[in-house]
């Protein structure tokens, strides 16, 4: 098998402008493409800064209800600063908890999709 990596991941919301504005504002992601794609429908398409796995803000799957993603996982480098910086962008984010695969938090999107950002251990 050669499959290498994940490249994107569909994330189901109801609004895409309303989704890409969290995504981008909120979670500073960067806006890689939005095209048209249809009739009502567009690609937005955001990653992090710098890195090469990024999301899609998806309406077309029938099977994928907007918040119906959870437990996707963005690591950090520094979880205090990262969750510091995201309460002061209006972000509610849970406590920061410890467990033996890192420390983390908890946050969802406006539509209710379920992420977490975790601090990898040392």
């Amino acid at each position: 098998m050669t499959i290498r990596s994940f490249e994107i991941i569909s994330v189901p919301v109801a609004d895409p402008q309303r989704a890409k504005a969290f995504y981008r504002d909120v979670l500073g992601f960067e806006l890689v493409r939005e095209a048209p794609m249809g009739p009502g429908m567009v690609w937005i398409q955001l990653a992090p800064p710098g890195q090469t796995v990024t999301i899609a803000l998806v309406t077309w799957f029938e099977q994928m209800k907007p918040g119906g993603l959870q437990g996707v996982m963005l690591n950090s480098d520094d979880l205090d600063v990262d969750h510091a910086l995201l309460r002061s962008r209006g972000l509610a984010i849970g406590e920061i908890h410890q467990e033996p695969w890192g420390r983390y938090a908890q946050f969802s999107d406006p539509d209710g999709n379920g992420w977490i950002l975790r601090e990898p251990p040392r």
